[in-house]
C-alpha cells in the first residue's frame, strides 16, 4: 500500500494531450470514480486467496479448430476466439493476434493468481505464421511474458503497443515494436492499426500504476474494419471512436469482470454496457471477449453471455449480430448487407 501511495503520475503536461501526465497517463473522460486504495487492496487480497486456494471451475463449450483452414489463411476474413481477449484475426492474408495469453495463470508467478477455467481454444504451436501482435495494456491477463517470448521466438511478429511498453519489450530483447499514442496509426503489411482511447488503467506491480498507456485498437484492411476494445469501462469515448473510424464490420468488446461493481465499474464494462458501446462505435457484428477464461472477479464464469443475450433480446437486436463464440471457434466476418444480397 505504501508503494501504491507513491505511484502517483503527477499533473498534466503543458502542451501535451490531455491524458498525458508528468509521470504517466490518466483517464480524461468522465466515468465512475475508482474505489479507494484500501478497498482495492482488500479485494486484491481476497481474490488472490480465492484464485490460489479455492479456484472455481467452469464447463464451457469448446470446439476443435479447423487447423487446415486457419493455416491456409486465404479467402474471407475470419476470427478465432482463443480465449479471454486473445483473438486470431485473419484479414487480407495477414495473421494478427490480440492480447495473446497462453499461460495457466494471469499472474507474475506460476503458483498463485487467477487461474484458467478454460483451456486455450487453439494451441500456440498450432498457430499459422503470426505477422502482427497488438497489445492493449500491460495487465497480466492481456500481456503475458512467457507467451510473448514464445511468439517472438517462433514467429518474429511485429508488436504494436501503446505508449510506455516499448521499453518493456526491449528488456526482453524484442525490438520489432511500434509504440503509439491514442489516435496514432501505423500501416503494416497493408493493414492500418490505429491506437484508440480506452477507460482503464495500467500496472504490473503496486508501484508502476498508470506509468504505461492503455488503449483499444482499430484494424483496417482493404474493405473491412475491426474494433478491438481491449479492456475498458463504458465511457463517452466510444462515440468518438465510432464517429472518427467507424462503422465496424466486427466489434470485439469485453463483457466480464464486473462484480463487485464498486471495484469494477471504473475499469470494466458489464454485458449491458458493452452493448451500449457496440451501438456507439457503430458495429455490425458483436464479439464478446474478456469472459469465461480466467477467474478474475466474483460473477459466475458463465454469467456474462447470459446477461448479454438477455439484454440483446430486451433491445430487440437481431441476435445473428451477436456472436458468442466457443473457445476455439472460427467465424467469417463480412458485411451484413453483402450477406443479405447473396441470399
Amino acid at each position: 500500500m505504501l508503494a501504491t501511495g507513491c505511484a502517483q503520475v503527477g499533473g498534466p503536461v503543458p502542451g501535451a494531450p490531455a491524458h498525458h501526465r508528468e509521470g504517466g497517463y490518466a483517464n480524461v473522460n468522465p466515468s465512475a470514480e475508482p474505489a479507494g486504495s484500501w478497498r482495492r487492496f482488500t479485494f486484491f487480497v481476497s481474490r488472490l486467496w480465492a484464485a490460489t486456494f479455492t479456484p472455481r471451475t467452469a464447463s464451457l463449450p469448446a470446439v476443435t479448430s479447423d487447423l487446415a483452414a486457419i493455416r491456409a489463411g486465404q479467402g474471407p476474413p475470419t476470427v478465432t476466439w482463443v480465449g479471454h481477449a486473445t483473438l486470431l484475426v485473419q484479414l487480407d492474408g495477414v495473421n494478427v493476434l490480440t492480447d495473446p495469453q497462453w499461460s495457466e495463470r494471469a499472474s507474475p508467478v506460476s503458483f498463485a493468481g487467477p487461474r484458467r477455467v478454460s483451456a486455450p481454444g487453439l494451441k500456440l504451436e498450432d498457430l499459422p505464421p503470426i505477422h502482427v501482435v497488438v497489445i492493449s495494456h500491460d495487465h497480466y491477463d492481456h500481456l503475458d511474458e512467457a507467451t510473448v517470448k514464445r511468439l517472438d521466438a517462433a514467429h518474429h511478429p511485429r508488436f504494436v503497443v501503446p505508449l510506455g511498453l516499448k521499453a518493456w519489450f526491449a528488456d526482453l530483447g524484442i525490438t520489432a515494436v511500434d509504440e503509439l499514442d491514442w489516435w496514432g496509426a501505423v500501416t503494416l503489411k497493408g493493414l492500418t492499426f490505429t491506437c484508440v482511447p480506452a477507460q482503464h488503467f495500467s500496472g504490473r506491480t503496486p508501484w508502476d500504476r498508470n506509468r504505461r498507456l492503455w488503449s483499444g485498437w482499430v484494424v483496417a484492411g482493404r474493405s473491412k474494419r475491426l474494433y478491438f476494445a481491449g479492456d475498458t469501462a463504458y465511457f463517452g469515448g466510444f462515440k468518438e471512436i465510432g464517429t472518427r473510424l467507424g462503422p465496424f464490420d466486427l466489434a470485439a468488446i469485453p463483457i466480464g469482470a464486473y462484480v463487485p461493481q464498486i471495484i469494477m465499474k471504473a475499469s470494466h464494462t458489464t454485458p449491458e454496457e458493452a452493448l451500449r458501446a457496440f451501438a456507439d462505435v457503430r458495429g455490425e457484428r458483436f464479439l464478446p471477449i474478456h469472459w469465461g477464461t480466467f477467474d478474475l472477479a466474483e460473477e459466475p464464469p458463465a454469467e456474462p453471455p447470459e446477461r448479454l443475450m438477455a439484454e440483446a433480446r430486451r433491445l430487440q437486436l437481431d441476435l445473428s449480430r451477436v456472436w458468442v463464440l466457443k473457445h476455439g471457434e472460427t467465424r467469417r466476418w463480412f458485411s451484413l448487407t453483402a450477406a443479405l444480397l447473396s441470399v
